[in-house]
């Protein structure tokens, strides 16, 4: 190969390795600005990455993002909202809501037609419950005449007590329309009427069962007494069975009314003089959440009661129990409210999240689709409204809705 050849062949090799070097050059340099070119803009974006809390993220959300997440916002807010302290209570039957039937005479036990109802069974008022076969003897005769002597003098007591309870429930009613009673005594007198003529009731069944007995011993016919309850209610306990021979005044069956009941709450008697004494009480499952449904239970007098080894003081309230959710023994969460209130910032328990470390925060609107979240000290919840110690001023608008969204939004949980 000449010379000539040689240096051509040099001079176009160097320029096609230029040619290639420029080229792949040019394909480095374009291909970012043609993939920036080509990404959208996030829908979500965090500014920057703090790690001290006085410098938190501020969190920015596209219109698209923001109406997915579903934020919705409520104002920060002063309120009077008044303290409440929770115990724990024991359901009981009141006094005077179970009936005790007892054999009018000795005799010997049988099923009637009806049949047998068992322990826990609904009954009503003039339901066979047992059968009783009298026996014959000159003692049973003696017994008779005495426990109807007796019930007529139950009776006469009962008819007293009823009269008594309703002229002062009349009274009741009277001072409460000329607005100068109260509704608890209305309540109160009502009830105590309630409970006297069913004792009335029961002590004119005992006494039909035991003329019916003693006619027809005097006639020298023993047909079997049914025994029937004497109001509706539960059948909670059977203390005889069916072939079993009683004598005169032994225990039957207990018959109890579950349609009211009532909470004890130990209360220390250092908290005594916080709680507003006359004041309704929230009747609440131990397991429930800030926000859960409450029963409402008003204060009862009761008979004191108290434990000297605890240091507490019985505490009684009286609620409703129409569906008879709620059972003798059960243990609940009583709220008793506090005496005097004050102003506090208040705002939806809804917009509370909880870091790790069990700190409280809310979402802070600070711009149009702009967030920031601020710390909170919460005092204490009621209904669905959290009451704070401090936090973001009053009028500030608080994500109400969407706030765990938005905090897995700012630590990288979602997008």
């Amino acid at each position: 190969m000449s010379y000539r050849v040689g240096v051509l062949t040099g001079v176009f090799g160097t320029l096609f390795c230029v040619g290639i070097g420029v080229g792949a050059w040019w394909i480095a340099d374009s291909k970012p600005t043609a993939l920036a070119a080509s990404k959208s803009e996030p829908p979500a974006k965090v500014e920057k990455v703090v790690l001290k809390e006085e410098e938190i993220n501020v969190v920015k959300l596209a219109a698209e993002a923001e109406q997915r997440l579903g934020i919705e916002t409520a104002a920060v807010e002063r309120q009077r909202i008044r303290q409440s302290r929770t115990y724990g209570g024991e359901v009981m039957v009141p006094f005077g809501q179970t009936v005790l039937v007892a054999a009018p005479l000795g005799g010997e036990l049988q099923v009637t037609d009806k049949g047998l109802p068992r322990p826990g069974a609904r009954v009503r008022k003039g339901q066979p419950i047992l059968s009783l076969s009298p026996l014959l003897t000159p003692e049973a005769r003696t017994t008779l005449a005495a426990a109807r002597v007796d019930a007529e003098g139950q009776i006469k007591n009962a008819l007293a007590q009823v009269e008594g309870t309703r002229i002062a429930w009349q009274r009741a009613k009277k001072l409460l329309r000329d607005d100068v009673g109260s509704q608890r005594n209305v309540d109160e007198t009502e009830a105590q009427h309630e409970f006297a003529q069913k004792t009335l009731e029961a002590a004119e069944a005992r006494r039909e069962l035991l003329v019916k007995a003693l006619g027809e011993f005097e006639r020298g016919t023993g047909e079997p007494l049914t025994l029937e309850a004497p109001t509706d209610g539960m059948l909670r306990a059977l203390s005889a069975q069916p072939g079993q021979v009683v004598p005169a005044g032994a225990a039957l069956f207990e018959i109890v009314d579950l349609s009211r009941l009532w909470v004890r709450v130990p209360v220390y008697v250092g908290d005594q003089a916080d709680l507003a004494a006359n004041a309704d009480a929230n009747i609440v499952p131990l397991t429930s959440l800030p926000g859960a449904a409450a029963r409402r239970a008003r204060p009862v007098e009761a008979p004191p009661s108290a434990n000297a080894a605890t240091g507490t003081v019985d505490r009684y309230y009286e609620l409703a129990n129409p569906d008879e959710t709620l059972a003798p023994g059960e243990r609940v969460g009583v709220e008793v409210p506090l005496i005097g209130d004050t102003e506090s910032l208040t705002l939806p328990w809804s917009a509370v999240i909880h870091d790790i470390h069990g700190g409280t925060w809310v979402y802070e609107q600070i711009g149009e689709h702009t967030f920031v979240r601020r710390r909170i000290v919460v005092r204490f919840a009621r209904d669905d409204v959290a009451v704070l110690a401090s936090g973001p001023a009053v009028g500030s608008k608080i994500v109400s809705a969407g706030a765990s969204e938005l905090f897995g939004v700012e630590i990288g949980f979602s997008k």
